[in-house]
Formats: structure tokens, C-alpha cells, sequence
């Protein structure tokens, strides 16, 4: 590491070889070529909605952990987007692909899901610093990939609206910010303080690789009978993140 690195440019670089295994995934390049199967884009999107409610209670950690009204406010709106447009999303893509209700609603056991818990949910203090450590690598991960690929545009719809919700500009925005906020605590935190961070951040960096693994599992946890066929059903107009930018 140089010394010009800033600190969230040190957690990102000393977990590279995860964190290429993430943005380089085999899930990112079929996305893309609109080549993954729907149902391993199903099985994918079920483990998705079950880490959706993990992620919607770690922000609401971040809301309440926040040192001001300023942070509070930008992790308020990243919740109304997971709530709202996101939520959405995944509800019109479960329509689209004919998952039953009861596939997506059930509480969804994975071992990748447990890790997510763990880190985000239990395990460590929750202090302002961890809760940003868990956040800001699975934002940055998704933004990074999707950048990679934002000159793709896969037919089906709920495969180019992935990409096209995590290169959206508020949406990069957040990310960038939230780098800038750990760049921020960073100089306060301990020694031992920022080994707790960097093991979060490595942590769950880890479990994103895991994440897309899970996606071709079709041995175990599987959803449905996996023939999933392409329907049109009804209006699929791209529902983008509607965020507001904050000073």
C-alpha cells in the first residue's frame, strides 16, 4: 500500500483478490451477455430479497448510530430506495419469471445469508464505523461491476435494470460518499478499532463472492422446479432509483 492511499483505498486494496473474484464474477459476465439462465438469475434474486431485509435493518443501523442529521439524512434516503424502487424491483422480476409467492416470501436459509446476519445484524459492537464497514464494501462491490458492464444492455428486463440500478448516478454518489465517510472516522478510530473495520470490510467482501456462487447452487436451496420461462406480463417500464442529493 502506498501512503497516499486513503483508508477506504487501504480496505479495498487488501482484500483485491476477493474483491476481482466479486467484480469479475462468471455471474457479472452472463448478466451482462443476457446468457445466465432465469432459473439460476431466480435462485440468485431469492437469496437477494432474503439479504434486502438484512441490508434494510443494517441502514436503519446506520440512521440510528449516525454522528449528525447530515449522515443520518443520506442513510435515511439509501433506506426509502431499498424500500421503495428496489423493493419494486425484485417484486416485478419475481412476477415476470413466475416465482411463486411463496418461494420469495418464505425465510430463506443459506449460509451466505447467515454470514450477511452475522456481520451486519450480530457479531461485532454496533458502533458508526462497523455498521460502515459492512455497507460500504457490498455497495462499492455492486458498483463496481455494474460500471464494468454499463455499456451492456440484456433484453430481459430485469437483467438490464440490475445494471441499471447500480449505475445510477445518486446511487454512485452514495457509494463515493460513504468512502469519504470512512476516509472521515478513519483517522479517529484505534489501532484496534480499525482491525475490527478491516476485518468487517474484508468479511463481507468475502461473502460476496460466496453470494454469487450461491447463484449456481442447484444442488441444494433451490427455488421452484427451475424452468422458469420468459412471459410478458404487463407494464416493465424501467423504475429508476429516485434519490435526492444532500449537502
Amino acid at each position: 500500500m502506498t501512503t497516499t492511499e486513503t483508508f477506504s483505498e487501504q480496505l479495498r486494496a487488501g482484500c483485491e483478490a476477493n474483491w476481482q473474484a466479486a467484480t469479475s464474477h462468471r455471474f457479472v459476465a452472463e448478466l451482462a451477455n443476457d446468457e445466465i439462465s432465469d432459473a439460476d438469475y431466480v435462485r440468485y434474486l431469492i437469496l437477494d430479497y432474503a439479504f434486502l431485509d438484512i441490508l434494510v435493518a443494517h441502514v436503519g443501523q446506520a440512521v440510528t448510530t449516525a454522528p449528525s442529521m447530515v449522515e443520518k439524512r443520506q442513510y435515511a434516503g439509501f433506506l426509502g430506495v431499498l424500500t421503495g424502487d428496489e423493493d419494486d424491483y425484485f417484486l416485478r422480476s419475481f412476477a415476470a419469471m413466475g416465482v411463486a409467492e411463496a418461494d420469495w416470501r418464505q425465510p430463506y436459509d443459506h449460509a451466505v445469508v447467515r454470514g450477511f446476519h452475522e456481520i451486519m445484524l450480530g457479531g461485532e459492537r454496533v458502533t458508526y464505523a462497523n455498521v460502515l464497514a459492512a455497507l460500504l464494501p457490498v455497495e462499492w462491490v455492486y458498483l463496481s461491476w455494474a460500471k464494468s458492464v454499463a455499456d451492456h444492455a440484456p433484453a430481459r428486463f430485469y437483467l438490464k435494470e440490475w445494471i441499471d440500478l447500480h449505475t445510477d448516478l445518486g446511487f454512485e454518489a452514495f457509494v463515493m460518499w460513504m468512502a469519504s465517510e470512512m476516509d472521515r472516522i478513519g483517522s479517529a478510530l484505534s489501532a484496534s478499532e480499525r482491525r475490527t473495520v478491516r476485518g468487517i470490510f474484508n468479511k463481507a467482501v468475502e461473502l460476496e463472492v460466496a453470494f454469487f456462487n450461491a447463484a449456481y447452487e442447484t444442488n441444494s436451496g433451490d427455488a421452484g422446479n427451475g424452468s422458469f420461462e420468459w412471459q410478458d406480463r404487463g407494464d416493465h417500464r424501467r423504475h429508476q432509483r429516485r434519490w435526492r442529493t444532500y449537502s
